[in-house]
């Protein structure tokens, strides 16, 4: 990954990370006290939200490449 690159993802990933931790604050802000709770929260947020968003950005990618080769 170009430093370019690593930068741009980084400052994505400090956006998410507030929008996650606003959200948690307003829900549970309680588990956010222990260093095991917050842990759980991260988890729980990055499985509920951040992940199915990857997982479909690249089915979508996987299928734009399914039809390229197709179209050979």
């Amino acid at each position: 990954m170009t430093e370019e690159k690593r930068l741009e993802l980084q400052n994505y990933a400090k956006a998410i990370a507030e929008i996650l931790h606003e959200d948690s604050k307003n829900r549970e802000p309680e588990k956010l006290k222990t260093l095991e709770g917050i842990e759980i929260e991260v988890r729980e947020q990055i499985q509920k939200y951040v992940s199915p968003e990857i997982g479909v950005f690249l089915s979508k990618q996987r299928q734009a490449q399914q039809v390229g080769e197709v179209d050979r």
